[in-house]
């Protein structure tokens, strides 16, 4: 997400447990509770036993967890399996004695628990311990050989191989469009060898969701949402149609840009869409890093967030090695660089976690700065995908709450803005922790993206120059279209394609899309959402969806598109709790505490009622809206309009895929 990409750790459950891929792990040698020991206890003391045993087992889970996404080796993979798999059995006998409670009484909390308690794995696993095992070992494989993957070129002393960060550094500041291509090919390769393993891992969850009495494991994550399943589709397009113009605007301009630095035969692909490799994203999820021929207006109200953290950064470096001095060796430079990146990722962390300490949340705990994966190591493979962390559900034993974030940070504006994003997350847990174990979740999985997006918002150029990251900002119209077209990079260029990735698992899951269909099937989703397409053909050969962290991490994705909803709405709201009645674009609630308790208060609610009550306490409404993300872009969106006429904006779907029909713009 990282968004930006923005995350918690992989496959999280839909409504509680935020743990990676779900793999949790119970205690050594624990075995499924008997069914039978259901009728022993009423449903109130069967689910004051799970949140008790849940807790104890928490931090050997999330341990297990944590070794295989920080250490990938195989000894890791294989003990993440193992505890994965030991969790599943364990949560499948808890869901078993939980159906023999239907129509029995009990309190609201007790059956608003129940119902988490059946929907808290996103991976639901078969009662047949050999598949649960097979289920368990593909999940950690998946996400190991993603870990892992490297794309390889030459031969001997010649061979080179690059990971995933290097090749996506080609993307974002090459302008060779071959050297894109290849280095978007070459990660795209990678993911090839998934395919079969994907669909086994189909087969096995689906089988699991049957058992749990769904239709399929689609339907089980669609039963998340405290509203009927099938309305969730409905849901997700009627605000899809809402921002959909403005998406159209800003890739009409986008395309432009792209055909007057490339050429029209390379700068779009029949039909109108953009090249897959030439948005500056591996998945064309976030378009900032075309800024250098995007930016409205040159210099206006320049906010080089990269540049002011790199020079903060050469600054630590001259620093580090001035200590050994000049005549140091090699290795103790090395260590000096190795400090200054460390001390840098640090430095940025302790920015984001001053606006949260501004509006009255507490300071992180000291385990945090002890155990958070700050830097890429360098002698071990790690999950470099950013995520956060809640190992033992706020402390056990008298201990304090372990929270940590596993990030590879470098100084960039984008992984800036993604530590504010991920101490949303980490804040969400802090808050709720004191609820029970089984409301220890967001009120629905797009809250829990959303929290610390709706700080990124509040990042206004004017609250940058109050931390001294960037200069004085410009009052100008300009400056203000510059800042609005860096957010929507962003953010409204990742709206299609948060929703398509579980249109496409959707499909999956429920059959309508067959393994056979697989590349076709996402290219023709990619092309009807996102205007974007391969600029060569992709065959069933290869497997492009699993080039994306959350497919074969199985992270449930529609959570990030109803965050991109949320979170303008939690903005308006903290805007308004905070007494601010200026353009909504600029607005910054830094150090409000009076909108710092509101905010607060909503998270300390957890998953203990539904969302809609929740959303309600905080904005005055019930019903998800698009309307105040709108209205923060409605200055871009005019402007878009302007520079957009005469265009033929919108583009047609390859494969026969609706989507909109080219139209000129009226102006």
């Amino acid at each position: 997400m990282n968004h930006r990409h923005l995350l918690l750790a992989a496959a999280i459950g839909t409504a509680v447990l935020s743990l990676s891929a779900c793999k949790k792990e119970a205690a050594p040698e624990t075995t499924a509770p008997a069914a039978s020991a259901a009728p022993a206890e009423s449903a109130d003391e069967f689910i004051a036993r799970v949140n008790a045993e849940l807790k104890a087992m928490y931090p050997e889970m999330t341990s297990a967890q944590w070794l295989s996404s920080t250490y990938i080796n195989d000894d890791s993979a294989r003990v993440a399996a193992k505890a994965n798999e030991r969790w599943l059995t364990i949560l499948n006998g808890w869901i078993e004695q939980a159906g023999k409670y239907d129509g029995q009484p009990m309190s609201e909390d007790t059956k608003r628990a129940i119902n988490l308690l059946k929907l808290s794995t996103s991976m639901p696993a078969p009662r047949d311990p050999a598949k649960l095992g097979e289920l368990t070992r593909i999940a950690t494989k998946m996400e190991g050989d993603y870990g892992s993957g490297e794309y390889c070129t030459g031969e001997g002393d010649a061979k080179q191989c690059r990971q995933l960060g290097e090749l996506e550094q080609v993307l974002a500041r090459s302008r060779d469009y071959d050297k894109q291509l290849d280095a978007w090919q070459g990660w795209h390769a990678t993911a090839a060898p998934m395919r079969k393993d994907y669909q086994r891992f189909v087969e096995l969850v689906n089988e699991g969701a049957r058992e749990m009495g769904f239709a399929d494991a689609g339907a089980m994550w669609r039963s998340a949402y405290d509203m009927p399943a099938e309305q969730v589709g409905p849901e997700t397009d009627r605000l899809w149609e809402q921002v959909k113009p403005l998406y159209e605007q800003l890739h009409c301009y986008t395309r432009s840009k792209l055909v007057k630095s490339y050429g029209k035969d390379k700068g779009e692909v029949a039909g109108g869409m953009i090249p897959a490799h030439l948005a500056g994203n591996m998945w064309q999820q976030d378009w900032s890093n075309l800024w250098d021929m995007l930016e409205p207006y040159a210099g206006a109200g320049s906010l080089d967030i990269t540049a002011a953290l790199e020079k903060q950064h050469q600054a630590n470096l001259s620093a580090a090695l001035a200590k050994p001095g000049a005549t140091a060796s090699a290795e103790s430079r090395f260590k000096a660089q190795r400090e200054a990146e460390l001390l840098t990722a640090r430095q940025m962390t302790e920015r984001a976690e001053d606006f949260y300490v501004s509006l009255g949340m507490p300071k992180l705990p000291e385990s945090y700065w002890q155990n958070t994966q700050f830097i890429k190591p360098l002698d071990r493979n790690v999950v470099c995908h950013a995520s956060a962390w809640d190992m033992n559900m706020g402390g056990e034993d008298g201990k304090s709450p372990d929270v940590r974030t596993k990030m590879c940070i470098t100084p960039t504006e984008e992984n800036f803005t993604t530590i504010y994003h991920e101490l949303g997350h980490i804040y969400y847990d802090l808050a709720y922790n004191p609820q029970q174990p089984l409301f220890q979740g967001g009120a629905n999985d797009g809250f829990h993206e959303a929290i610390g997006d709706t700080i990124v918002l509040a990042m206004t150029p004017r609250y940058l120059s109050s931390i001294g990251l960037v200069d004085q900002p410009q009052e100008s119209r300009e400056a203000v279209i510059n800042n609005q077209m860096r957010m929507a990079l962003s953010g409204v260029s990742f709206l299609p394609f948060g929703l398509m990735i579980d249109r496409w698992r959707w499909g999956v899951f429920d059959g309508s899309i067959k393994p056979e269909q697989y590349n076709a099937k996402w290219w023709e989703l990619k092309a009807k959402y996102q205007g974007v397409a391969p600029a060569t053909a992709r065959g069933e050969d290869l497997f492009d969806p699993g080039a994306k962290y959350h497919v074969p991490g199985n992270t449930p994705y529609t959570r990030y598109f109803l965050a991109r909803v949320l979170q303008f709405q939690f903005y308006k709201g903290l805007c308004d709790a905070a007494g601010y009645t200026g353009p909504l674009n600029e607005c910054s609630f830094y150090g409000n505490k009076e909108a710092g308790q509101k905010f607060w208060a909503m998270l300390n609610k957890g998953a203990s009622q539904p969302w809609q009550a929740t959303l309600n306490e905080l904005t005055g409404t019930q019903k998800l809206d698009a309307a105040p993300l709108l209205e923060y872009f409605s200055p871009l969106q005019e402007w878009l309009k302007q520079q957009n006429e005469g265009q033929m904006c919108g583009w047609e779907a390859s494969a026969g895929a609706p989507a909109p029909a080219p139209a000129a713009n009226a102006g």
